[in-house]
Order: structure tokens, then C-alpha cells, then sequence
């Protein structure tokens, strides 16, 4: 282990060294007036974000940059979540962008703690708000939970787990231990309007997709709190997001705490005894093509193309060659970035700064 120790820390200070070239500025895509950025997201020439806008409506804004139109979703100003909904800090709102399709959660406090899942589109049929999902549960942790959104090209997808007490009578009567189980769960698409269960998927904790297919992370074990979590010794499944049929499954060293996919390469963040690790997998067969380790700061959000992985450590965002292994400072936001998300060669965010949103951009490549 004191070996492997070793190793681990000569490569971090590699990593950290190579990270001192040439960093690029970042460029001002867009600046939403009146507006607080809560999640951002981006499918090929659109970009999505969801604003606050203090007493107003908050509303999910569709842009499109090839053709300079924006879209306000949802449309409807009453039976609407979306627009009086008043942010949780108990976790951060998530956004989903496929095409002009967004779905995003919404976490709710009081009176319970609750995740809403809504989406929209920007054809009239599809512009009301539609609850695909309310995935609620009790201060002891029975009944659902949300994983995760994750949406590309023609997919948006969810995860959730269901958890109820193993011997719920024993529970309630007292003649058995109050012990949580998982009951159920899955990963669902949204097709048209409706949710519907990809087919062999069970209990998930986070969800990515990539060229029609979703990669998803199992439940494993149960906190005290009945909150699911990730595992290392469960594979990572990679599936058509259509069918449900096997790809890929990746094995990963570690309890992976985040993931990101392309359409060849499976990018995770994972939990090992010596430390972070960032590991990418070949989508088609599941094999390890590297690895590398990353500060203990590094956040639990990544974004992947076939070439380039990125994530961040606080306001510094930095990339791995797929190729070369190598890792890089890409650039330093000038406030803590929100949603960052490769598309092609574009890297964006959103910022809140001094009051006024922003998203932000910068362009890279692969080679490192």
C-alpha cells in the first residue's frame, strides 16, 4: 500500500505541475437580464438555464446560438411548480437539455423533502409545464429518491429509488428492527409526455447520456437517513436507452461519485483508499483506458467528450487528453461555475457574479 501510496502522490504533483500552461480567457455567450442562474445545460447549438427572477416567475430558458431565438418555458403562469418555487439549499436544482426538450428537479424542503421532476419543450403542444415526477419521503427516509437528470441528442432521463422498511409491521409494532430496504426504482425517458421505464434498469443513484444510449450508476447500500448511494462493487451499466438492451458494464476501482459519458469514452469520478481518482472506460465494451488521481477538492459533476475530460476543483476547471493522459488547467472562472458542459469543442457554464448572471465559454481540443 506504501508503494502505491507513492505513486499516487508523484502523479497528483505531475498533474499539478502540467496544470501551469497556458490558460484561456473566458467569452461572454450570453447575459440573461434580471436573472440568478440556478442550473445550466447545453445540447448542441442550444443552451438551457434555469432563472430566478426574485418576485417574477422563474422560468427555463431555451437559446439557440446558431440561430440567436430563445424560448421561455414553461408557458403557463398558474398550476405551474416552475414559476412560485422557492430554491431549497438543500441541493442544487438540476437541468437536462435534449435538442429544444429540457427536464429539470427541483428540490423541495418543507413541509417534506421532496424532488420534482418537470419538463417542457418549445413546440405549443409541449410548452406547458409537465410533472413527470414527484419522488418524496419521510424524515426517516421511506419512500423515493431522486438520483439524477441527464439528457443529449433525443434522450432526457432520470433516475429514482424507492426505499421502505424491510419488515414494516415488526417496524410499527416494535417487535423487529426498523431496517430500509430498497423496493424498486429505475431508469426512465421521457417519451413524448410521459416517463416510461427503460426496461431491466433498477434502483440508481446517477444517470448520464451519450448517441442514444444511458449509462447508470446502482443504488448499493442505504444511509441511516435512507438516502442511496453508490457502491464499488456494483458495476456501472451502460444500455440503449430504447430497448434497455446491455452494452457495456463497467467495472470501477472505486465507490464512483460521478460520471460523465460521450460517445465512446465513460468518464467517473471515484472514491478510492488512496484517494480521488479519475477513470475513463470504452462505452463499447467497458474496458479501462486510464486513469489518473485529482485533489481531494474536486467536485462531483464531469464533463466528457470522445477526447477531453473535465472537471473542477473550486473556480479552477481543468481537462484530461483521453489520448495523452495528461491534465491541464483550462481555465479560472471568475465565480463558482454551474453546469459546466462540453458540447464539440465548447466548454460553458453559468456564473452569478456581483448580482448578474452570465454564461460563460471557452473552446479547447483533446490534445495535451
Amino acid at each position: 500500500m506504501r508503494s502505491l501510496v507513492v505513486v499516487a502522490v508523484a502523479a497528483l504533483a505531475t498533474i499539478l505541475a502540467s496544470s501551469a500552461a497556458a490558460t484561456q480567457t473566458p467569452q461572454t455567450l450570453w447575459t440573461p437580464p434580471n436573472t440568478r442562474i440556478a442550473a445550466f445545460a447545453q445540447d448542441g447549438q442550444n443552451i438551457a438555464w434555469v432563472g430566478s427572477h426574485g418576485a417574477g416567475c422563474n422560468t427555463v430558458h431555451v437559446q439557440s446560438l446558431q440561430y440567436g431565438v430563445g424560448y421561455e418555458l414553461p408557458s403557463q403562469k398558474t398550476q405551474n411548480v416552475t414559476c412560485h418555487f422557492v430554491w431549497s439549499k438543500r441541493q442544487a436544482v438540476e437541468l437536462a437539455l435534449a435538442g429544444v426538450h429540457a427536464l429539470w428537479a427541483l428540490p423541495q424542503d418543507s413541509p417534506l423533502p421532496l424532488d420534482y421532476v418537470l419538463g417542457a419543450g418549445i413546440t405549443k403542444s409541449e410548452l406547458p409545464e409537465r410533472r413527470f415526477l414527484e419522488a418524496a419521503h419521510n424524515a426517516r427516509g421511506v419512500g423515493q429518491w431522486l438520483g439524477g437528470v441527464a439528457g443529449s441528442g433525443s434522450t432526457l432521463a432520470y433516475t429514482v429509488t424507492s426505499v421502505d422498511w424491510d419488515d414494516e409491521a415488526g417496524c410499527l409494532a416494535g417487535t423487529s428492527p426498523c431496517t430500509l430496504t430498497k423496493t424498486g426504482g429505475g431508469v426512465y425517458v421521457v417519451r413524448g409526455r410521459l416517463p416510461v421505464r427503460v426496461p431491466g434498469t433498477r434502483a440508481a443513484v446517477e444517470v448520464a447520456t451519450a448517441a442514444g444510449d444511458i449509462a447508470w450508476v446502482p443504488a448499493g447500500r442505504l444511509e441511516k437517513n435512507g438516502r442511496p448511494r453508490a457502491t464499488a462493487d456494483l458495476p456501472i451499466e451502460i444500455v440503449d436507452a430504447g430497448s434497455g438492451q446491455q452494452i457495456a458494464s463497467v467495472v470501477p476501482q472505486g465507490v464512483p461519485l460521478a460520471i460523465a459519458m460521450s460517445p465512446h469514452v465513460l468518464a467517473t469520478l471515484e472514491r478510492t483508499p488512496i484517494g480521488l481518482r479519475l477513470a475513463w472506460y470504452d462505452t463499447a465494451t467497458g474496458h479501462a483506458w486510464g486513469s489518473i488521481p485529482v485533489p481531494k477538492a474536486t467536485s462531483a459533476w464531469l464533463t466528457a467528450s470522445d477526447q477531453l475530460i473535465v472537471f473542477r476543483v473550486g473556480r479552477s476547471i481543468r481537462g484530461v487528453s483521453v489520448a495523452s493522459h495528461r491534465s491541464r488547467l483550462l481555465t479560472t472562472a471568475a465565480a463558482t461555475p454551474i453546469g459546466l458542459s462540453l458540447e464539440g469543442g465548447r466548454l460553458a457554464w453559468a456564473e452569478n457574479l456581483n448580482g448578474k448572471a452570465r454564461i460563460r465559454a471557452i473552446y479547447v481540443s483533446g490534445r495535451g
